[in-house]
């Protein structure tokens, strides 16, 4: 599963996330900006069936610093 959520710069003024969705039935893929507070899609443009689901991903992420390895963390006499 994975969940792309993407922050354009709507036309509004307003940085809207965008969704990724994918129909059940008929495995039509689409993307939707919505509020965070928009209830989600649920029935397909495509097919008209309430076979909607978002579609989930992982998300990047990249530790920087110090501190996130074994040698990074406590003092040495704690070893």
């Amino acid at each position: 599963m994975r969940l792309n959520i993407v922050i354009v710069p709507s036309r509004g003024g307003r940085d809207l996330p965008t969704y990724h969705y994918r129909c059940k039935s008929c495995n039509y893929d689409f993307t939707e900006q919505q509020s965070f507070s928009d209830a989600p899609i649920t029935v397909c443009p495509q097919c008209g069936k309430e076979q909607v689901r978002k579609v989930f991903s992982a998300v990047p992420i990249e530790f920087k610093g110090s501190g996130f390895y074994r040698t990074d963390s406590g003092s040495s006499k704690s070893k």
